[in-house]
C-alpha cells in the first residue's frame, strides 16, 4: 500500500519555491495535477489530510475509485485556473450570470413578489371590492388592487430574504433569484422597502387609512411573526390564515364599511323572510358582520388548501428544517384541514346570508361543492395518503372562485332578472312590481 509522506513533502518543497502572490493558484495546480495524475490507495490515517483537496468521496480504499471522466474534467479545470488565458472550460453544473437586462429585471422582481400568489391576493381584495353594498369607483377600484400588490410584494420579498439558506435545500424553491444569486440581497432589500412603502401609501391617500393599516399590519405578520415562526412553532400555520383573510376586509374598508360595531354602525341579522315579516332594509347591509364573513372564508380556506398542499411536499420542509404539522403530525395536519372544510359549510350556509351579503338561496347552492370538498377532505383523513391530499388540493383551488362568483350571483340587492329583461321595475324593498301591458 503506497502512503501519501512523499506526496506530503512534495508539496511543501513546491510551496516553498513558490512567490507569496501566486502561492495559492500554483498550489492548487500542483494539488490537482499530483492528486490525479495517479490512482493512490490512502490509508485511513492519511485521509483527513487529503479531504481537504479533493471530495471525500473520491478518496477510498479501493484503488478503481475514480473514474476517467471524472480525472479529466478535474484536470481541465485546474488547467483553466492556472491558464486562464487558454480555452475556457465551464465547470460542469456552473454557468454564467446573467446579464440584468430591463426585460429580465421585471421577471426577477415578479418572482420576488410571487406573481402568482400576488395576484390571488388581489383578486380576494376585489371580493370585498365586489360585495360591499356600499358604491365604489373606478379609482378606489384601481388604487385598492395597485396598493394590495405592491404589499403583498413586499411582504413577498421580505420572506424569502429571510429563508435564502433554508430555500437552498428545498427543490421547489431553490431556483428562486436569490438563491441562484440573480440579484443581490441589497437589490431585493431595496424592492421591498420601495413596494414597502409604496403600497400603503397608494391606500391611504386613494382608498382609506384603514385600509393602509391593514395592508402595513399584513406585511408585518408575513414577513415577521409568520416566517420566524414557521422555525419555532407550527402555530405558524394559523398565523398565515390570518394573513390571507385580511384582503377581503381590505377591499371592504376600501368602500368605506366599517369592521367594527358601533352606536351608529350597529350589527343586523337577515332572517330568511318566513321568520320574520318585517321589510328588507337595504340599508343595514353595510355592517360590520359582512367584513367578518369574508375575512372567515378567506381565513377557513386557507387550512384545507394549505395543510393539503403541505403533505406532499412535507419531505422538503422536513430537509429545510420548518415545524411544520404536516411533517411532525400528518394524521393531526389532515385533520385540521377537515376541522375547517367542515366549518366552511356554516360560514357558507348561514353566516353569509344572515349578514345579508347574499340572498338565502345561496346557503342552498353553495352546498353542492362544499359537500364535494368536505368528502375529499375526510377521505384524505381517512387514509392520509398522497392520492387523497392532491385531490383535496385540487378541490380547493376551484373552491374558492366558485365560491365567490356564487356569491355574486345571489348578492342582496342584485336583481339579475331585471339586467337580462325579465322584471320590469323594483320596489326599494325589493318585491317586484309589474308594468301593466298596454
Amino acid at each position: 500500500m503506497r502512503k501519501i509522506h512523499a506526496f506530503q513533502s512534495c508539496s511543501k518543497i513546491f510551496i516553498s519555491r513558490t512567490s507569496s502572490t501566486s502561492r495559492s493558484l500554483a498550489s492548487q495546480r500542483f494539488l490537482a495535477s499530483a492528486a490525479f495524475s495517479r490512482p493512490y490507495t490512502v490509508s485511513s490515517a492519511g485521509r483527513d489530510f487529503t479531504s481537504f483537496f479533493c471530495h471525500n468521496q473520491l478518496w477510498s480504499a479501493r484503488s478503481d475509485g475514480l473514474k476517467p471522466s471524472d480525472m479529466t474534467r478535474v484536470r481541465g479545470i485546474a488547467h483553466a485556473v492556472a491558464e486562464p488565458d487558454a480555452v475556457h472550460v465551464t465547470p460542469a453544473g456552473f454557468k454564467e450570470v446573467e446579464v440584468l437586462t430591463p426585460r429580465r429585471l421585471l421577471r426577477i422582481y415578479a418572482q420576488l413578489a410571487k406573481s402568482r400568489l400576488t395576484i390571488l391576493v388581489v383578486l380576494t381584495a376585489m371580493s370585498g371590492v365586489a360585495l360591499s353594498p356600499l358604491p365604489a369607483t373606478v379609482p378606489i377600484l384601481l388604487s385598492t388592487a395597485v396598493g394590495t400588490a405592491l404589499c403583498s410584494a413586499s411582504a413577498n420579498t421580505l420572506n424569502q430574504l429571510q429563508e435564502i439558506p433554508y430555500d437552498a435545500q428545498m427543490a421547489r424553491t431553490r431556483q428562486r433569484p436569490l438563491v441562484r444569486r440573480a440579484i443581490s440581497p441589497l437589490h431585493a432589500a431595496g424592492f421591498a422597502a420601495v413596494t414597502g412603502v409604496a403600497g400603503p401609501a397608494v391606500l391611504w391617500f386613494m382608498a382609506s387609512p384603514i385600509t393602509a393599516c391593514l395592508g402595513a399590519a399584513n406585511i408585518v405578520l408575513y414577513a415577521a411573526a409568520y416566517t420566524w415562526l414557521k422555525r419555532k412553532s407550527v402555530s405558524n400555520t394559523w398565523v398565515g390564515a390570518v394573513v390571507g383573510g385580511i384582503p377581503p376586509v381590505m377591499g371592504w374598508t376600501a368602500c368605506g364599511g366599517k369592521i367594527l360595531p358601533s352606536a351608529d354602525y350597529p350589527i343586523h341579522l337577515f332572517l330568511p323572510s318566513y321568520f320574520t315579516e318585517a321589510p328588507l332594509d337595504m340599508s343595514m347591509i353595510d355592517n360590520p358582520l359582512g367584513a367578518f364573513a369574508l375575512f372567515m372564508l378567506l381565513y377557513s380556506w386557507q387550512f384545507p388548501h394549505f395543510n393539503s398542499l403541505s403533505h406532499f411536499i412535507r419531505g422538503s420542509y422536513a430537509q429545510a428544517g420548518y415545524k411544520m404539522l404536516c411533517v411532525l403530525n400528518p394524521q393531526q395536519n389532515a385533520l385540521v384541514a377537515l376541522r375547517h372544510s367542515l366549518l366552511l359549510v356554516p360560514i357558507c350556509s348561514i353566516l353569509f346570508p344572515l349578514s345579508g351579503l347574499t340572498t338565502w338561496a345561496f346557503a342552498i347552492t353553495s352546498l353542492v361543492p362544499n359537500a364535494i370538498c368536505v368528502r375529499g377532505s375526510w377521505a384524505w383523513w381517512r387514509r392520509c395518503g398522497e392520492k387523497e391530499a392532491r385531490i383535496s388540493f385540487q378541490n380547493y383551488l376551484w373552491y374558492l372562485p366558485m365560491m365567490l362568483a356564487l356569491m355574486m350571483v345571489h348578492k342582496q340587492g342584485l336583481e339579475w332578472r331585471r339586467w337580462v329583461g325579465m322584471q320590469d321595475e323594483v320596489q326599494s324593498d325589493g318585491a317586484d312590481i309589474p308594468k301593466p301591458k298596454v
